[in-house]
């Protein structure tokens, strides 16, 4: 009996013997990045660790349907086999199958709750599969199990950033930099938070510090100059839209933009001049552009031509009702007759019945001021 069993010892220690230089071998190519023969050399040991590299060298060339058929095969031998059911779980959220990295995700969770990746992934899941309340109980759970774990941080910061829930959103922004200061993703996060609540001032510098950690997108410019201007830092904002022009000479609203910082300054006529450029390059409405020189052609007192203007916006765009409201008013400040003021104002109320109380009750109240002065007139 002893025999035997020094007899099976000895043919397992050859057989393990044979198959170290094997899997040394296809590791090598795996490494290489030689996967095809790396796959071969793997299917001929065999076994779980070899069903592993063979999914892994699959996933790697990019052949998703065979590394998930192979890790599938693997988790149905052993379903408490965490590796490979974390991997399949990943590349089934790579490649969109949400409802079938969901279960994935759960069984991990049940395998081991304590494992802040695993309820980031779940979460990630339900995310995607459109489950997004769902989802936020794991990223909380994952920065219950992890305070420092970023990525669920992230994700409940920009969810609450969306909503414009300012002190959730700063609560998790504010963790996200205590462990990780530079990091551009809760910094723009902040900036955002800061510009949606109007506290432009405060805004400012962290814009400014998404730019200097290379972050340059449009948008960063954008808020930055708009930021600028409500600070009353003119040249500024100057400066940031003529960024955006040097990218993009055709982009009417930053041409408008430049205008209102030309306005504030009241160098109404520069401020003109980026109008007219912008309705030059502005596709296909002009609402906004004669909109605009209505509006400084006001300031300058030039009444008559504001109402020419806002006639001309109204022509362009006859569904906005603030355009309309300010082609009444305008006619009721020039216009010398009472009857023609109250058809403009009677013609509001037919086209938008159903607009804000303030247009409403404004028009409503100087209607019966109208009538009262025609009655008495005719008196």
């Amino acid at each position: 009996m002893k025999q035997v069993a020094i007899l099976i010892l000895c043919i397992n220690i050859r057989i393990a013997g044979a198959q170290t230089p094997a899997i040394s071998i296809a590791d090598s190519l795996y490494s290489l990045g030689d996967y095809s023969k790396a796959i071969n050399a793997y299917a001929e040991i065999g076994g779980s660790i070899a069903g592993l590299q063979i999914a892994r060298s699959y996933n790697a060339i990019g052949n998703f349907e065979k590394a998930i058929i192979e890790y599938e095969h693997l988790t149905s031998e052993n379903n408490s086999n965490q590796l490979a059911l974390f991997e399949l779980g990943k590349l089934l959220l790579k490649t969109n199958q949400f409802n079938k990295a969901i279960p994935v995700f759960i069984r991990l969770d049940s395998l081991n709750s304590e494992n802040p990746e695993f309820q980031f992934y779940l979460g990630e899941a339900k995310r995607k599969e459109g489950k997004v309340i769902a989802s936020l109980n794991h990223y909380k759970k994952a920065i219950t199990l992890d305070s420092t774990h970023l990525r669920s941080l992230f994700q409940l910061a920009k969810y609450y950033t969306v909503k414009q829930e300012r002190d959730m959103a700063l609560n998790y922004i504010e963790k996200g930099l205590d462990f990780y200061g530079n990091d551009v993703s809760f910094i723009n996060l902040k900036a955002l938070v800061l510009f949606n609540d109007y506290q432009y001032e405060n805004a400012i510098p962290w814009f400014e510090k998404v730019l200097e950690l290379g972050e340059t997108k449009d948008y960063v410019y954008e808020k930055l100059a708009h930021s600028y201007n409500h600070n009353w830092e003119f040249e500024k904002a100057k400066e940031a839209y003529n960024i955006l022009l040097d990218r993009d000479d055709e982009n009417s609203q930053t041409y408008f933009s430049m205008a209102k910082v030309y306005v504030k300054e009241k160098k109404l006529d520069s401020a003109k001049l980026y109008v007219k450029r912008a309705m030059e390059v502005q596709k296909p409405i002009f609402a906004q552009g004669y909109n605009a020189l209505a509006e400084i052609a006001r300031q300058q007192n030039e009444v008559n031509k504001a109402f020419s203007y806002y006639e001309m916006a109204h022509g362009e765009d006859p569904q906005d009702a603030r355009i309309f409201y300010n082609v009444c008013t305008m006619y009721d400040n020039i216009g010398s007759n009472p009857k023609k003021k109250l058809e403009y104002y009677e013609k509001f109320l037919k086209q938008f019945p159903n607009e804000q109380p303030f247009y409403y009750e404004t028009i409503r109240k100087r209607i019966k001021e109208l009538k009262e002065q025609i009655h008495f007139s005719k008196d």
